[in-house]
Protein backbone atom coordinates (compact mmCIF):
# COMPACT_ATOMS: atom_id res chain seq x y z
CA UNK A 1 0.00 0.00 0.00
CA UNK A 2 1.11 3.56 -0.80
CA UNK A 3 1.24 5.48 2.75
CA UNK A 4 -1.29 8.05 1.25
CA UNK A 5 -4.05 5.21 0.89
CA UNK A 6 -4.55 4.25 5.20
CA UNK A 7 -8.53 4.62 4.92
CA UNK A 8 -10.93 3.58 2.77
CA UNK A 9 -12.45 6.73 0.08
CA UNK A 10 -15.60 5.31 0.22
CA UNK A 11 -16.50 4.64 3.82
CA UNK A 12 -12.95 6.40 5.48
CA UNK A 13 -12.19 2.93 7.43
CA UNK A 14 -8.71 1.44 7.84
CA UNK A 15 -7.48 0.26 4.78
CA UNK A 16 -5.41 -3.36 5.11
CA UNK A 17 -3.23 -5.46 2.52
CA UNK A 18 -4.93 -7.76 1.28
CA UNK A 19 -4.13 -10.43 -1.64
CA UNK A 20 -6.72 -9.43 -4.32
CA UNK A 21 -5.94 -10.67 -8.35
CA UNK A 22 -3.01 -12.48 -7.16
CA UNK A 23 -1.38 -9.18 -5.95
CA UNK A 24 -1.36 -7.14 -2.48
CA UNK A 25 -3.99 -4.43 -1.91
CA UNK A 26 -5.18 -2.27 -0.01
CA UNK A 27 -8.58 -3.63 0.80
CA UNK A 28 -11.54 -2.09 3.18
CA UNK A 29 -12.56 -4.82 5.63
CA UNK A 30 -15.66 -2.87 6.16
CA UNK A 31 -17.20 -2.53 3.25
CA UNK A 32 -14.95 -4.38 0.94
CA UNK A 33 -13.90 -1.81 -1.29
CA UNK A 34 -10.84 -2.83 -3.00
CA UNK A 35 -8.11 0.08 -4.45
CA UNK A 36 -6.72 -0.28 -7.56
CA UNK A 37 -3.63 1.84 -8.88
CA UNK A 38 -4.27 3.27 -11.60
CA UNK A 39 -1.54 4.41 -14.35
CA UNK A 40 -0.52 7.99 -15.18
CA UNK A 41 -0.17 8.86 -18.99
CA UNK A 42 2.55 11.22 -20.41
CA UNK A 43 2.97 11.79 -24.27
CA UNK A 44 5.62 13.05 -25.96
CA UNK A 45 6.82 13.95 -29.41
CA UNK A 46 9.78 13.07 -31.61
CA UNK A 47 10.40 15.90 -34.05
CA UNK A 48 13.02 15.37 -36.53
CA UNK A 49 15.17 18.44 -38.68
CA UNK A 50 17.89 17.40 -40.86
CA UNK A 51 18.16 13.82 -39.62
CA UNK A 52 18.68 14.95 -36.01
CA UNK A 53 16.21 14.57 -32.97
CA UNK A 54 14.44 17.93 -31.02
CA UNK A 55 15.92 17.31 -27.39
CA UNK A 56 14.89 19.38 -24.40
CA UNK A 57 17.17 19.73 -21.20
CA UNK A 58 15.19 19.38 -17.90
CA UNK A 59 14.49 22.04 -15.68
CA UNK A 60 12.61 20.21 -13.30
CA UNK A 61 12.47 17.01 -11.78
CA UNK A 62 12.99 14.21 -11.85
CA UNK A 63 16.05 14.34 -14.15
CA UNK A 64 17.37 17.87 -13.36
CA UNK A 65 19.69 19.22 -15.83
CA UNK A 66 19.70 15.90 -18.17
CA UNK A 67 17.92 15.74 -21.35
CA UNK A 68 15.00 14.48 -22.75
CA UNK A 69 12.46 13.94 -25.78
CA UNK A 70 9.94 16.75 -25.27
CA UNK A 71 6.62 15.72 -23.31
CA UNK A 72 4.82 15.29 -20.00
CA UNK A 73 1.97 14.10 -18.05
CA UNK A 74 -1.87 13.83 -19.77
CA UNK A 75 -4.57 15.92 -18.29
CA UNK A 76 -7.55 14.31 -17.16
CA UNK A 77 -9.91 14.17 -19.80
CA UNK A 78 -7.01 15.31 -22.48
CA UNK A 79 -6.67 13.40 -25.98
CA UNK A 80 -3.35 12.08 -25.42
CA UNK A 81 -2.52 13.56 -28.93
CA UNK A 82 -3.18 17.33 -27.92
CA UNK A 83 -1.01 16.42 -24.64
CA UNK A 84 1.69 15.72 -27.10
CA UNK A 85 1.18 18.88 -28.71
CA UNK A 86 0.22 20.96 -25.93
CA UNK A 87 3.60 19.59 -24.14
CA UNK A 88 6.30 20.45 -27.15
CA UNK A 89 4.88 24.11 -27.25
CA UNK A 90 4.98 24.39 -23.50
CA UNK A 91 8.59 23.16 -23.87
CA UNK A 92 10.31 24.30 -26.91
CA UNK A 93 7.77 26.90 -28.30
CA UNK A 94 6.89 25.16 -31.85
CA UNK A 95 3.73 23.82 -33.27
CA UNK A 96 3.72 20.90 -34.29
CA UNK A 97 1.30 18.07 -36.17
CA UNK A 98 0.75 14.69 -35.29
CA UNK A 99 2.16 12.31 -37.75
CA UNK A 100 1.65 8.64 -36.49
CA UNK A 101 2.03 6.88 -32.83
CA UNK A 102 5.07 4.94 -32.78
CA UNK A 103 4.63 3.23 -29.30
CA UNK A 104 3.31 2.97 -26.09
CA UNK A 105 6.10 2.55 -23.08
CA UNK A 106 6.16 1.39 -20.18
CA UNK A 107 8.53 -0.26 -17.20
CA UNK A 108 8.17 -2.97 -14.62
CA UNK A 109 7.33 -2.03 -11.43
CA UNK A 110 6.83 1.94 -13.17
CA UNK A 111 3.54 3.81 -12.75
CA UNK A 112 4.37 6.10 -16.41
CA UNK A 113 2.98 4.52 -19.47
CA UNK A 114 4.46 6.74 -21.99
CA UNK A 115 2.71 7.66 -25.54
CA UNK A 116 4.83 8.55 -27.89
CA UNK A 117 4.63 10.32 -31.72
CA UNK A 118 6.31 10.89 -34.41
CA UNK A 119 5.67 14.85 -35.35
CA UNK A 120 6.32 17.49 -37.69
CA UNK A 121 7.07 21.38 -37.22
CA UNK A 122 4.10 23.82 -38.68
CA UNK A 123 5.47 26.71 -36.64
CA UNK A 124 6.36 28.65 -33.63
CA UNK A 125 9.80 29.89 -32.47
CA UNK A 126 12.25 27.48 -30.67
CA UNK A 127 12.81 28.99 -27.49
CA UNK A 128 12.97 27.34 -24.04
CA UNK A 129 9.98 26.97 -22.08
CA UNK A 130 9.33 27.61 -18.03
CA UNK A 131 10.62 23.85 -17.99
CA UNK A 132 13.24 23.70 -19.87
CA UNK A 133 17.39 25.03 -19.26
CA UNK A 134 18.04 24.36 -22.87
CA UNK A 135 17.21 22.49 -26.24
CA UNK A 136 18.49 21.19 -29.34
CA UNK A 137 18.70 18.96 -32.07
CA UNK A 138 21.22 15.78 -31.65
CA UNK A 139 21.89 13.00 -33.66
CA UNK A 140 20.35 9.83 -32.71
CA UNK A 141 23.61 8.20 -32.34
CA UNK A 142 24.85 11.10 -30.80
CA UNK A 143 22.59 11.55 -27.39
CA UNK A 144 23.06 13.54 -24.16
CA UNK A 145 23.00 12.45 -21.10
CA UNK A 146 19.36 11.27 -20.67
CA UNK A 147 16.99 11.71 -18.06
CA UNK A 148 14.95 8.65 -18.55
CA UNK A 149 16.98 6.00 -20.13
CA UNK A 150 13.28 5.07 -21.71
CA UNK A 151 14.15 7.63 -24.34
CA UNK A 152 16.59 5.54 -25.66
CA UNK A 153 14.21 2.73 -26.53
CA UNK A 154 11.28 5.44 -27.92
CA UNK A 155 14.06 6.58 -30.52
CA UNK A 156 15.56 3.19 -31.41
CA UNK A 157 11.67 2.45 -32.32
CA UNK A 158 11.29 5.95 -33.74
CA UNK A 159 14.83 4.70 -35.80
CA UNK A 160 13.28 1.43 -36.76
CA UNK A 161 10.10 2.82 -38.16
CA UNK A 162 11.99 5.74 -40.38
CA UNK A 163 14.06 2.88 -41.64
CA UNK A 164 10.85 0.85 -42.31
CA UNK A 165 8.82 3.66 -44.01
CA UNK A 166 12.11 4.13 -46.11
CA UNK A 167 12.39 0.70 -47.14
CA UNK A 168 11.37 -0.39 -50.85
CA UNK A 169 9.33 -3.28 -49.28
CA UNK A 170 7.48 -0.78 -46.68
CA UNK A 171 3.91 0.67 -47.50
Amino acid sequence: MLPEDKFCPSCAAPLEPKEVAGRQRPVCPKCGRVVYYDPKVAAASIIEREGKVLMVKRAIEPGYGLWSIPGGYVDRGEVVEEAAVREVWEETGLKVEIQHMVGLFSEHGHPVVVAVFAAREVGGDLKAGVETLDLGFFSPDGLPDLAFPRDGQMLARWQEMQALQGSPDAG
